[in-house]
C-alpha cells in the first residue's frame, strides 16, 4: 500500500515518525520488548510505518521487519473466531441469541442451558477468565468436556469477564455447524480470498523470520513459531481464543476490510450489517464496554489511550499485539511486539495508551 506524508508534507509527518520511534526506541532500551512494528494508517493511506530494534537478542537475531512472523495471541479472537461467526450468521446457519446448547448439548449442565453464542462474543457468559488445562496436558477434546462441566461464576449479562474458554466453545460451534476445522475454515473463507500468504496457525517459516516469544527451559530456548499460550499449545497449536501467526504486511489488509466494511479489493469478506452490529456496546449493563468480540474505547481506561474517540474498536494481544480503528478520525493504529520474550511483565499495559496518545498528538495538535 502506498505511503504518504500528512498534507503532502513532511511536517507533521517526520515529527511524528520521530517521536514514534524515539518512544519505542526507550521502550527497548529498557527491555520491554526487542523490536517493535508500527503502521498507521489515515483516511486509508498509510503515514507511518516503521520497525525499531531486533526480531531477539539471540546469537541470530535480525532487524525486525514487517514480514516477520508475530505470535498474535488473543488477536485470534477478532481475526478468526469472530468474523467466521459473522460469516455463519450471515449465511443464516446460527444466530447471535442461539443457545451454545443447541450445538454443544452437554453444555447446558449446571444451569448453563440459556447461555448465548452473543454472550460468548460479548465476554458476558458466566464462564470463568482462565483455567490452566495445560498443567493437565489436555487435548482440545478434553479442554471442550472440562468447559461444558463448568459452572458459571455469574449470572449472565450482569458483567463482563473477558474468558478465553467463550471463545473455545466458539470454536467448537464454528467447527460444529460448517464441517470444517477451525484453521481450516479460517484459511478458505479469510486469508486465502485476502490473499494473507503468511497468517495462520501452525506456521512453518525459518527461524529468523520469527518474532520469538518466552523463554522455556524445557526448550532451553525461546518460543520461536511454536504459540505462547499454553492451553493452545496442548489443544494441538490451533483454538479459537489464540494460536494466530500473522505479519503487519497481512494485519494491515486484514484492518483495512474492516475499515472499508468487510469489502477487500472489490470482494465482500464479511457482511457490512453484522460488522456493524459488531462494533456497538452490547454491554450497556458493565463498566466495560463490549462489542461482538471488539473491545471498545467506553469512557474508563483504555489501551486505546485518553484521545482517541468513543466510538474506536480493537483488540490486544499478550504477546504484545495489538489494533485500534478510530471510524471518527479515521485513523487506525496497528503495533506488533513480542514482549513476553523478557517474561510476562506489565509495561505493556502503559505502553499501549502512551503511545496511542502520542500518535493522535502529533497529527491533530
Amino acid at each position: 500500500m502506498e505511503t504518504v506524508s500528512i498534507d503532502g508534507e513532511n511536517n507533521r509527518g517526520g515529527s511524528m515518525k520521530e517521536a514514534v520511534r524515539t518512544f519505542l526506541q526507550r521502550e527497548i532500551n529498557q527491555n520491554v520488548t526487542p523490536g517493535a512494528v508500527i503502521r498507521v494508517r489515515y483516511k486509508g493511506k498509510i503515514i507511518l510505518d516503521e520497525a525499531v530494534g531486533t526480531n531477539s537478542l539471540d546469537y541470530d537475531k535480525v532487524p525486525v521487519t514487517a514480514n516477520h512472523i508475530f505470535d498474535m495471541a488473543s488477536l485470534t479472537k477478532v481475526m478468526v473466531t469472530m468474523p467466521a461467526v459473522l460469516q455463519l450468521c450471515e449465511a443464516g446457519e446460527i444466530y447471535l441469541h442461539d443457545k451454545v446448547a443447541t450445538f454443544l448439548p452437554l453444555f447446558q449442565q449446571h444451569g448453563k442451558e440459556s447461555v448465548t453464542i452473543q454472550q460468548l462474543l460479548t465476554h458476558s457468559s458466566g464462564l470463568p477468565a482462565h483455567r490452566p488445562y495445560f498443567e493437565r496436558r489436555l487435548p482440545a477434546d478434553e479442554v471442550l468436556k472440562e468447559i461444558e462441566e463448568e459452572k458459571l461464576e455469574y449470572v449472565p449479562d450482569t458483567d463482563v469477564v473477558y474468558s478465553d474458554l467463550g471463545f473455545i466453545l466458539l470454536m467448537a460451534i464454528i467447527e460444529k455447524v460448517s464441517g470444517q476445522k477451525i484453521d481450516q475454515y479460517a484459511r478458505r473463507h479469510l486469508f486465502e480470498p485476502m490473499g494473507m500468504k503468511d497468517t495462520g496457525y501452525k506456521p512453518a517459516y525459518e527461524r529468523q523470520r520469527y518474532a520469538p516469544t518466552e523463554y522455556y527451559e524445557h526448550l532451553q530456548d525461546h518460543k520461536y513459531g511454536i504459540v505462547h499460550d499454553e492451553n493452545t499449545e496442548f489443544m494441538g497449536g490451533i483454538s479459537g481464543h489464540a494460536g494466530l501467526f500473522s505479519t503487519m504486511e497481512d494485519l494491515s489488509v486484514f484492518t483495512q476490510m474492516i475499515e472499508n466494511d468487510g469489502v477487500h479489493e472489490g470482494k465482500k469478506i464479511l457482511d457490512l450489517n453484522w460488522l456493524a452490529l459488531s462494533r456497538r456496546n452490547l454491554t450497556p449493563f458493565a463498566t466495560e464496554s463490549r462489542g461482538l468480540g471488539w473491545q471498545l474505547k467506553g469512557s474508563g481506561a483504555s489501551p486505546a489511550g485518553d484521545l482517541m474517540s468513543q466510538s474506536t474498536y480493537g483488540h490486544t494481544g499478550f504477546t504484545g499485539t495489538s489494533f485500534y480503528i478510530d471510524p471518527e478520525k479515521e485513523l487506525t493504529v496497528m503495533l506488533l511486539t513480542n514482549r513476553v520474550y523478557f517474561g510476562r511483565h506489565l509495561a505493556m499495559i502503559r505502553l499501549r495508551p502512551r503511545l496511542h496518545n502520542l500518535i493522535y498528538t502529533s497529527l491533530f495538535s
